[in-house]
C-alpha cells in the first residue's frame, strides 16, 4: 500500500521545521506503511565543490569495514573529507570533489550502499515508524525548505533499509522520489536506459522514475515537462512526488488509482497520500483540500 508525503515552504531563504512537520505527516499515515520510514532532506546548498553523501553501512565490525572502504574510494577520488558522521547504519560525509559526479557515484557503490548524494540533499531511512527513525537520527530538529518522506509496507521484498524509500537518482546530484504504485513496463524502460550508459542499483521501479526525470533535466528539461513525459511514457498504476534542490513537483497516471491530496496556501504546498496528514500539520483547523485529477502534474518553486 504505501504512503507518501511532500512539503514546500514558498518563500525563499525562509526556513522551517521540515523534519517536525513531515514526521507529523508520515506519523498520520503510517498505518499504510508500517515496515520502514524515509526522509529526503534538502538543507542549504554547500559550495559548488562540495557534495553530501550518505552510506548504508550497517552496524559493528561491518560497519568499519565499510566505512574503510568508502575512506580509500574517496581518496582514489581525490575527494577530500570535510565532515563525517557514523550515525545508526548510516555513514554521512560531505565532501569537495570536482569531477564527474555520475561517474563517482558508481564508482561510490562499489565501496558500500549509497543512499543519496547531493549539495543538498540528504536521505535518511530505516526500519521502523517515523518516530523510531527520528529517535535514531534526530529529524525533529531538521530546519529547511523543503522534503518528501515515505512510509513502506513491504509486499514483493524484504524489510530492510536498503530497500526502504525515499530514493535517490543513482548517478545525479540532489534528486528524490517517494513512490505509491507499480511501472509495469519497468524492464523495458530500464534497458533503454542501460544502454546510454545508466546504471542501476536496485530493481525498484520508483529508482527508475528518479533517474528517467534526473535524466530529462540533464538534456534541458523543465521539471514540468519531464512529468508530463512520464504520463505518456510510463506505464501502470502510480502516484509519486520528485523533489528537487529547489523544487517538488507530482504526477498521477490517468487511472489514479493511487490517492493523493494536496493542501496550498500563499506560504506553502503539502501532498500526501491521505488527508489524515495533512490534518496532522493544522490539528483542529477546517482544511480546504482537493484531489488532483487524474492524468496530471504539477510543480512548485521557492519563488516568492
Amino acid at each position: 500500500m504505501c504512503g507518501i508525503a511532500g512539503i514546500l515552504y514558498k518563500r525563499k531563504g525562509a526556513s522551517a521545521d521540515i523534519g517536525k512537520s513531515l514526521i507529523d505527516m508520515l506519523d498520520g499515515c503510517q498505518h499504510r506503511g508500517p515496515d520502514s520510514t524515509g526522509f529526503a532532506l534538502y538543507h542549504e546548498d554547500a559550495k559548488d565543490d562540495e557534495f553530501r553523501l550518505r552510506f548504508l553501512v550497517g552496524e559493528g565490525e561491518a560497519a568499519k569495514q565499510a566505512i574503510d572502504r568508502i575512506r580509500d574510494k574517496l581518496a582514489e577520488f581525490q575527494a577530500v573529507i570535510l565532515e563525517e558522521e557514523n550515525v545508526g547504519s548510516t555513514y554521512r560525509v560531505l565532501v569537495r570533489f570536482r569531477g564527474d559526479i555520475q561517474r563517482f557515484s558508481y564508482a561510490m557503490e562499489h565501496a558500500a550502499k549509497v543512499i543519496s548524494i547531493g549539495r543538498s540533499l540528504d536521505i535518511i531511512k530505516d526500519i521502523g515508524g517515523a518516530h523510531d527513525v527520528d529517535g535514531t537520527y534526530t529529524l525533529n530538529s531538521f530546519t529547511g525548505s523543503h522534503g518528501l518522506g515515505h512510509v513502506r509496507l513491504a509486499t514483493e521484498s524484504d524489510v530492510t533499509p536498503d530497500r526502504s524509500h525515499p530514493f535517490w537518482a543513482t548517478g545525479f546530484s540532489d534528486v528524490a522520489i517517494v513512490h505509491n504504485g507499480q511501472i509495469t513496463n519497468y524492464w523495458k524502460m530500464r534497458r533503454r536506459l542501460e544502454k546510454r550508459g545508466f546504471e542501476f542499483v536496485t530493481d525498484n521501479d520508483s529508482e527508475l522514475i528518479a533517474v528517467y526525470l534526473a535524466d530529462k533535466l540533464a538534456q534541458g528539461s523543465t521539471l514540468e515537462d519531464a512529468l508530463k513525459t512520464s504520463i505518456d511514457d510510463m506505464d501502470g498504476t502510480f502516484s509519486f512526488l520528485v523533489s528537487t534542490k529547489d523544487e517538488i513537483g507530482y504526477a498521477k497516471d490517468r487511472l489514479a488509482a493511487k490517492p493523493m491530496v494536496m493542501l496550498e496556501d500563499e506560504d506553502l504546498v503539502a501532498i500526501a497520500s491521505e488527508e489524515v496528514s495533512l490534518n496532522k500539520l493544522f490539528p483542529g483547523r477546517a482544511l480546504k483540500t482537493y484531489e488532483p485529477a487524474p492524468g496530471t502534474y504539477r510543480t512548485w518553486q521557492r519563488s516568492i
